[in-house]
């Protein structure tokens, strides 16, 4: 299993969910940390990948043993900009 760490942001992005989209957002990264499952796609032309949960994305990166969550939100057109 990988250690999930939130940044300050995500953290904060996480902290402002509705809890029904929280426990969402929760069980997809407890399941991609323990078994590989989700739905995930590498961002074009960044180093980040981006895991769906519903109507939210995670966007975050990863080593062997590290997810490192860096955006939680919306699937909106502003999503992925500036990442």
């Amino acid at each position: 299993m990988k250690t999930i760490i939130f940044t300050v942001g995500a953290a904060r992005d996480h902290d402002a969910l509705p809890a029904v989209a929280r426990a969402m957002v929760d069980q997809a990264l407890d399941g991609f940390a323990r078994e590989g499952r989700g739905d995930v796609k590498r961002l074009q032309g960044s180093p980040y990948f981006r895991l769906r949960a519903g109507r939210y994305r995670i966007v975050f990166g990863q080593d062997q043993t590290t997810i490192l969550a860096i955006y939680i939100g919306k699937r909106e057109t502003t999503t992925y900009h500036g990442i």
